[in-house]
């Protein structure tokens, strides 16, 4: 069945044109997670007396966008491109525009035009810009609006080599990722922010969250900015009718995220490979234990910049390099290894970019250095599939969790005693969570788990934020509860209950029915189960309270018990 793909055309504010690539039935993005309502592309026309196309599209829609662009302008009549940053679902058709208008001149980063001139094989007439510098296209005839794109550099969202354009003709600011969403419909706007919410922060959380201090920085630049009317997302509504909300949103999570001094460093080489998204799946996983977390690019980062990031954190994560390194590069490599502090964990990852410099060889050189192992090094031996990423994510999710673990223990002994004797007298029932999808799977053992509507049968589970299946509980995700029974429930207690090292298989050894429900594996020697959909998710401090429906079920024994778990303290497991 071939793939919906529409492209839809709207004017969102003066002499300015959104061309809207609709890509409906997108269920992945980078492999490591799912997509629930498809996504967009998203690129902008401006019409002063010069002509500006902001980003491109995917190639994917060469047969939609492109006559959908023509129906607008003949192209040979656009005189600047400006390239947001160069991931393929922004920059797809470049080389397409640049055979329609060879003139065309393409206005981005500096690394971007290095990205691109490796991209498209072929010399181009470019512009190098940086934060503050502007490009007048002059005076609409018809409107008489002056359009003046300003650009603000936006370095890691998600991209090292993002900009952002603030067109003070019509107040709209195009941030390409930044912002947006993978959420596809015919709104053009944020109309309706309670459908859109979810999906706002699962993007924020996969991609711009591993970038939080970045963030913050570009969010410095925009308050810098006149009156915003309209933020030009890459992906998903323009965001119009709730923009403080947005903006609010981003600063709080991101604030949330970079609190403390201590923070990781996780080193990738830009456009090498995997190494981008190998990075972002670390990343994410360190945040998901509050843990801020610092992308440093070894192609893309000044020297000075460079070693001070890699000296201060708290510890470092590194990429195996190309071998035949350029002399800049090469130059940032040795700079990042005299960074390195004395007994500062290290852990490494395998980049694989076909070239790699021996993941072996790079251990036993910190070994010799006086590093300490920060987790096993993260073989990657094929190209990354979802399991791969899961891998990495919880990697990092066991490196933050040992970092901070003086401060988890800490907070155990903070709680008021009776308060904490008190909230222990709430007892549960013992339940194992499992999820499955495609190569990914987990598990949980689960006591915060209750009934919560009767019409459509539903349930509440509380799982804690950094707990590796909370990437497989998002919304519209399948999963399910095994009611564990009172007789014999010690042993996969004491198995679930094991802390599994990153990427193992949670069901080694345990019988399961894996047909049994949709969710993910029914346990064989469970009492009951439970086949459950993802409806919504709260945030509540240090875990997410998930709201599903239940829908399905069965019960192995009628005349068994479910287990119990009572607790002596309320403030930890």
């Amino acid at each position: 069945m071939e793939p919906r793909l529409t492209v839809q055309q709207l004017d969102i504010a003066a002499d300015t044109t959104t061309l809207r690539s609709l890509d409906w039935d997108r269920s992945r993005f980078d492999i490591e997670f799912g997509l629930r309502n498809g996504t967009t592309y998203n690129s902008f026309l401006l019409k002063g007396e010069r002509v500006a196309l902001v980003d491109s599209s995917h190639a994917k829609f060469r047969n939609q966008w492109l006559p959908a662009l023509k129906e607008l302008i003949n192209p040979s009549l656009i005189d600047h491109l400006v390239i947001s940053h160069t991931e393929p679902d922004h920059s797809g058709l470049v080389a397409d525009l640049l055979d329609l208008n060879p003139n065309m001149e393409v206005v981005a980063s500096k690394v971007a035009i290095n990205y691109l001139e490796s991209m498209v094989h072929r010399p181009f007439r470019s512009r190098a810009v940086k934060s503050g510098d502007r490009l007048n296209l002059g005076a609409n005839a018809n409107s008489g609006i002056q359009h003046e794109l300003e650009f603000l550099s936006a370095p890691n969202l998600h991209w090292p080599d993002t900009i952002f354009s603030f067109d003070h003709g019509t107040a709209v600011l195009y941030t390409c990722d930044a912002f947006g969403l993978h959420y596809c419909s015919e709104a053009t706007f944020d109309v309706d922010p309670g459908a859109i919410a979810p999906d706002f922060r699962y993007y924020y959380d996969c991609l711009m969250g591993p970038n939080a201090r970045s963030v913050l920085q570009a969010l410095k630049r925009i308050d810098a900015l006149p009156p915003i009317k309209l933020i030009a997302t890459g992906h998903g509504p323009l965001l119009r009718d709730h923009l403080k909300l947005w903006l609010n949103d981003y600063g709080d999570w991101s604030r949330e995220r970079s609190k403390g001094d201590r923070y990781a460093a996780v080193v990738y080489v830009s456009l090498y490979g995997f190494c981008d998204r190998l990075s972002q799946a670390i990343a994410r996983g360190i945040n998901k234990t509050d843990l801020p977390v610092q992308l440093v690019d070894l192609r893309g980062t000044e020297p000075q910049e460079l070693a001070a990031l890699i000296g201060e954190a708290a510890a470092v994560v590194l990429p195996t390099p190309p071998a035949n390194r350029d002399s800049d590069l090469q130059s940032n490599w040795g700079t990042v290894l005299a960074a390195l502090q004395a007994k500062q964990p290290v852990g490494l990852y395998d980049a694989y970019g076909g070239n790699d410099d021996p993941i072996d060889a790079i251990a036993g050189q910190l070994r010799e250095l006086g590093h300490s192992q920060a987790f096993a090094a993260l073989r990657i031996r094929s190209v990354p599939d979802a399991a791969a990423y899961q891998l990495c994510e919880e990697a990092g999710t066991d490196l933050g969790q040992l970092l901070l673990r003086d401060k988890a223990i800490a907070a155990m002994k903070a709680l008021d005693a009776d308060v904490d004797k008190a909230l222990g007298r709430l007892s549960g029932g013992l339940y194992v969570v499992t999820a499955r999808q495609e190569e990914r799977s987990s598990a949980m053992v689960a006591s915060w788990v209750s009934q919560a509507s009767f019409t459509p049968p539903g349930l509440t589970v509380a799982v804690a934020k950094d707990r590796a299946i909370e990437a497989l509980l998002q919304m519209g995700d399948n999963f399910v509860i095994n009611v564990l029974a009172a007789e014999n429930h010690q042993p996969l207690l004491r198995h679930f209950l094991k802390r599994f090292p990153p990427g193992a298989d949670r069901f080694e050894g345990i019988a399961t029915l894996d047909s049994a429900a949709i969710g993910g594996p029914v346990l064989s020697d469970a009492l009951a189960f439970l086949d459950c959909v993802v409806m919504q998710r709260m945030e509540c401090a240090d875990h997410w309270l998930i709201y599903a429906e239940v829908r399905n079920g069965n019960v192995a024994d009628q005349q068994a018990l479910t287990a119990t778990h009572h607790r002596k303290v309320g403030n930890h497991y």
